[in-house]
């Protein structure tokens, strides 16, 4: 565990919090988190999540873009569902980006677990995707997802970093249970209810 470990899992659990409780801050406070995580994956040679990291920090541009614009009530994003087509289509990118990357870690690289650390990270994007597109979907994508990394981050002897992805479960389910509250809210408001 290194001062920069302790310092990036700062930033990133006030980043998930920010973003369970629908605060645009969120993507600035994330981008900090990411670019510190790209140093430490590129040290543990997580190479898929260290490219990750920084597509995530354009990412984050992308998402503050979007929690900026539009659909805001009370200072807080407005929740949508996620259009069932359009999962099916992130989905299959997902399966097949996180293939393609996969060999080309596997064959170019001294990447370590290039197959499942490029499946994580595609699908990654797909969750982050879905949480600059305000769908609620993207929490139950985020459940599955740090689940899985916890197991790797503890293969890779990244224990401070596994214990925040497991804290990453609990504020994921935390978030989907706010957002399916506010979205429910929204629908009676619609409603007239």
């Amino acid at each position: 565990m290194s001062p920069l470990e302790i310092v990036a899992v700062f930033f990133n659990i006030a980043g998930v919090w920010l973003t369970a409780h629908r605060v645009r801050w969120c993507w600035p406070v994330s981008v900090v988190a990411v670019l510190l995580y790209a140093w430490i994956f590129f040290d543990v040679k997580l190479y898929s999540d260290m490219l990750l990291q920084l597509v995530f920090a354009v990412l984050q541009g992308y998402g503050w873009w979007r929690w900026s614009t539009g659909r805001v009530e009370a200072g807080k994003v407005r929740v949508e569902r996620l259009p069932p087509r359009e999962a099916w289509r992130h989905l299959l990118a997902g399966v097949v980006g996180g293939a393609a990357l996969g060999a080309v870690m596997h064959h170019f690289t001294d990447a370590a677990l290039p197959w499942l650390d490029s499946l994580l990270t595609a699908f990654s994007l797909v969750a982050s995707l879905w949480a600059a597109r305000k769908y609620m979907a993207s929490w139950w994508l985020w459940i599955v997802l740090d689940a899985a990394y916890v197991g790797l981050f503890l293969y890779k002897d990244l224990q401070l970093t596994a214990a925040l992805y497991a804290g990453f479960v609990l504020l994921a389910a935390y978030g989907l249970r706010a957002w399916r509250r506010d979205f429910l809210l929204q629908q009676r408001q619609q409603q007239g209810i």
